[in-house]
C-alpha cells in the first residue's frame, strides 16, 4: 500500500511538473506575440509620421495597411528564446493581430510515467493592435484645421482617447508615441 501511494505521489508530481512546463510555453508565447504587434505597432508609427503631412493617408496606417520595413517575427523569436523556447510558427492573423507558436526548449524532465523526458510543451498566443485615435479630415475647399484652432490649416486634430493632438510637423515633440497611436494586448 505504501509503494501504492508513493506511486501515486510521483505520478502527481509528474503531472504537475508538466503543468509547469506548459505554463512557461504560454508565457513564452505571451512575451512572442505581444513582441511581434509591438514591433508592427512602432512600424506602423513610422509610416505615420511619414505620411503625417498627407491625412488622407492616415486611416489606412492607422487599420494597419501600410507596408512594414522589417520583420516583427524577428523580435518574437527574441522573446521566446529568452523563456527558454523556440519560435515554431509567426505571423499576421488579419491586419492588426499577430499569433506566435513557441515550443519549450526543456522537457518536462524523467518521472514516473513514460516518455515524459523527451515531452516538450507547445503553446500559441495572439495579440491585438488597436487603434485609439480618430480624426475628421476638413471638407475639400475648407479652411483646415486652422478654424478650429490646430497648428497647421493641413493637419486635422488627432484625438487619441481622451487626449487631443494639435499636431506641428516641426515640433517631433508634440507628435504622439506609438503608444499613444496604438495598444497592443492579448487577443486570447
Amino acid at each position: 500500500m505504501v509503494a501504492g501511494l508513493l506511486f501515486l505521489a510521483l505520478a502527481y508530481l509528474a503531472v504537475g511538473q508538466a503543468a509547469v512546463n506548459r505554463g512557461g510555453a504560454q508565457t513564452a508565447a505571451d512575451a512572442a506575440a505581444l513582441a511581434a504587434a509591438q514591433d508592427v505597432r512602432d512600424q506602423l508609427t513610422a509610416q505615420w509620421l511619414k505620411v503625417l503631412l498627407d491625412p488622407a493617408k492616415w486611416q489606412a496606417v492607422l487599420d494597419g495597411d501600410a507596408p512594414l520595413d522589417g520583420d516583427p517575427c524577428a523580435r518574437a523569436g527574441e522573446l521566446a528564446g529568452r523563456n527558454d523556447a523556440r519560435l515554431t510558427g509567426c505571423g499576421p492573423d488579419g491586419l492588426l493581430r499577430y499569433r506566435a507558436e513557441v515550443r519549450t526548449d526543456k522537457s518536462v524532465g524523467r518521472s514516473v510515467v513514460p516518455g515524459t523526458e523527451k515531452f516538450r510543451s507547445t503553446a500559441s498566443a495572439t495579440a491585438e493592435i488597436e487603434p485609439l485615435c480618430t480624426f475628421e479630415l476638413p471638407p475639400k475647399g475648407a479652411g483646415g484645421g486652422a478654424a478650429r484652432g490646430a497648428a497647421k490649416a493641413d493637419l486635422p486634430r488627432l484625438t487619441c482617447k481622451d487626449k487631443v493632438w494639435d499636431l506641428n510637423p516641426d515640433d517631433p515633440s508634440g507628435l504622439p508615441g506609438p503608444e499613444d497611436l496604438f495598444d497592443v494586448h492579448l487577443a486570447d
